[in-house]
């Protein structure tokens, strides 16, 4: 047995072609993650198998190969492009006398490093927990000890099962915490349901632009960068449509090919902003050459989380880095808007956008000639805000006479908080 070396960041990097030969752009994003998580790359190790060997994942041969490598670079950390075993990554840590981290743990780190919000950082340490509740393998000479001294004797209960058992007692609590927070969203969704208020969701495979759209289209300040996971935690903007009235913006995390299961599982609370949506706007990175493989990423992510069924138009966003023409909308043989190509860095087409969010929302609408009384200020503001006003007549008494266009939804809202709004119609204009 060895004690767990402290951490490094001076990465080697490995990945296995396990029966087929991966592309430039799969290794470049490999490189990309662990250069986000903080590692400084020293070393880049590959090679083949037909299937991983059960003990080390890489064979013999290749294993020594990377430890001279470990020695030449004086590496403190391996980080493998696979998910490996428990058992796997506990011979390797022997075997390399440093320490190894898989494809999944990679990720989680980024996503510890990049949660900011009260539930973001909950569901991180759940996934992380998950993560390591499989990981609790004698792999460490500390967890081989039994509790022992003044206070500390009990019936001979090693350290690895108290690690098990306290593992287990925290993930219990972080379950409790997000279910409440998943009430509260769910409070929020049968809000706006209520209030017939739609909602849009960006999906799209990570630094596809989507934050970037988000803020473009909303007006709003989104942190947004040019790196892997810029955005965890989900926000909701509200966007007026023309003419339709109100939609809300949902601007979520981005997806990664092999997504991690534990982080599916623990971020189903802000999925379900993607899964509750009327409408999905999935962000495509034009310049991507993989993004034919990013699309099939992402929906079958969709697919787990049940929401390939929900409505989607894909957006071709950065046609500012490609030569791809004008911005345009493409449309199906039934006339229904399929594509959008803009850029949401300089602004190119989200003209479009809107229009396309505008014509999938339109609805029927109602004009009808209402009398307000002088005390009917507030219903008064409320009707220039959410429809077309044709006439605005000032009356003696201090009140006006309108004529009004309004979208069946908003009418029927307003009609359910002021009943007596019936009352005050004069006449319904055909």
């Amino acid at each position: 047995m060895f004690d767990r070396p402290a951490s490094g960041e001076c990465a080697v990097l490995v990945h296995l072609d396990l029966g087929v030969k991966a592309d430039k752009d799969e290794l470049d994003e490999f490189e990309l993650l662990s250069t986000s998580a903080g590692a400084e790359i020293v070393a880049f190790v590959r090679g083949s198998r037909q299937r991983p060997d059960r003990r080390l994942f890489v064979g013999k041969g290749k294993a020594e190969e990377i430890k001279d490598v470990i020695a030449a670079e004086e590496a403190k950390l391996v980080i493998f492009n696979h998910a490996l075993s428990p058992s796997q990554e506990r011979n390797l840590e022997q075997e390399f006398q440093c320490r190894v981290v898989d494809r999944t743990g990679l990720i989680l780190d980024i996503f510890a490093q990049r949660a900011r919000t009260f539930e973001g950082k909950l569901q991180v340490e759940l996934a992380q927990l998950r993560h390591l509740s499989t990981r609790l393998v004698r792999g460490w000479t500390h967890l081989e000890r039994q509790k022992g001294g003044i206070g500390l004797r009990g019936p001979g209960e090693t350290q690895l099962e108290t690690d098990r058992r306290l593992l287990g007692k925290r993930i219990s609590l972080l379950r409790q915490r997000l279910e409440k927070v998943a009430t509260q969203r769910e409070q929020g969704r049968k809000g706006r349901s209520k209030a017939m208020v739609p909602t849009v969701s960006l999906v799209g495979y990570t630094n596809a632009g989507k934050s970037t759209l988000f803020n473009r289209i909303t007006e709003s300040d989104v942190y947004a960068a040019d790196q892997l996971f810029a955005t965890l935690d989900p926000t909701l903007r509200r966007l007026e449509l023309p003419n339709e009235g109100a939609v809300v913006l949902a601007d979520t995390v981005g997806f990664i090919s092999h997504l991690p299961h534990e982080l599916v599982a623990a971020f189903r609370s802000t999925l379900q902003e993607t899964t509750s949506a009327d409408l999905l706007l999935h962000v495509i990175d034009v310049a991507s050459p993989q993004r034919g493989v990013c699309i099939a990423e992402v929906n079958d992510v969709l697919k787990q989380i049940g929401a390939n069924k929900v409505p989607q138009v894909e957006i071709y966003n950065k046609i500012d880095l490609m030569d791809e023409g004008e911005p345009r909308v493409e449309r199906d043989e039934d006339g229904v808007v399929r594509r959008i190509w803009l850029s949401a860095q300089t602004g190119a087409g989200i003209e479009l956008l809107v229009e396309a969010l505008a014509e999938f929302f339109h609805q029927e609408h109602v004009r009808e000639i209402l009398r307000l009384s002088a005390t009917d200020g507030r219903l008064h503001a409320q009707l220039y805000q959410l429809g077309q006003v044709y006439q605005d007549q000032a009356l003696d008494d201090g009140g006006w006479e309108m004529d009004v266009e309004l979208p069946i939804r908003d009418y029927e809202q307003l009609i359910g908080q002021d009943e007596a709004l019936v009352k005050r119609l004069l006449a319904t204009v055909q």
